[in-house]
């Protein structure tokens, strides 16, 4: 059964037990799908309101793109576990001749790879929505700032938890180039999400008093 077919309860226990999926990367995706969940439901509240009439294609079309991305968030919490599965059974290959090291250590690299870009896809993802949760947190229906901000710090989490899952599979890469590159991008990923969340508290702080 896939992770993202589990009830609350039965994914939290499988969290909590001794098996090494559903870890930091999964949880980083459900981060990141709790975040577009939770923004598209400012939009909803927001849509119908007279007070927000003139916003309202606006958030129809940010709705749109939240639901987009939280199907593509719920398809990674499996995605992740199934890389790390990859990356488990690769160390588990034959090592007994020259021609099986190399081997091994060839599927290694690529599921490793692997490994990495899932979470990426995490990052770069999250990051690609937080201008929306900060869109619909300052247009969108005051009733639900705070709601705006936590989808914030969620969308926030996802980014850097799913960089920490990458940079961990970058530290046992051989392809120096593609960890180079794999790294500044992570670099900017993060500072950039750093910004959008602190904008967005700021202004629930500048405005709200939160």
């Amino acid at each position: 059964m896939k992770l993202v077919e589990l009830t609350i309860n039965d994914f939290l226990d499988k969290t909590a037990s001794n098996e090494p999926v559903p870890g930091g990367g999964s949880i980083s995706a459900l981060s990141a799908a709790i975040a577009t969940a939770l923004g598209t439901m400012v939009t909803n509240l927001t849509i119908g309101r007279k007070k927000y009439a003139e916003k309202e294609n606006e958030m129809k079309e940010a709705a749109a793109k939240l639901t987009q991305w939280r199907e593509r968030f719920i398809e990674l919490i499996d995605l992740d576990s199934e890389a790390f599965d990859r990356v488990f059974a690769a160390f588990k290959l034959p090592k007994e001749s020259d021609e099986e090291k190399a081997h091994r250590a060839q599927v290694i690299e690529e599921a490793t790879k692997h490994a990495a870009e899932i979470p990426m896809e995490v990052a770069r993802t999250a990051l690609a929505c937080m201008p929306t949760l900060q869109y619909i947190g300052q247009e969108g229906n005051s009733n639900a700032i705070t709601d705006s901000c936590v989808a914030m710090m969620c969308a926030r989490t996802a980014v850097r938890g799913a960089l920490l899952n990458v940079r961990i599979n970058l530290a046992s890469l051989h392809d120096e180039e593609y960890v180079a590159r794999m790294k500044e991008e992570t670099i900017e990923i993060e500072a950039q999400a750093l910004v959008l969340e602190n904008d967005l508290l700021t202004y629930g702080e500048e405005n709200y008093g939160l």
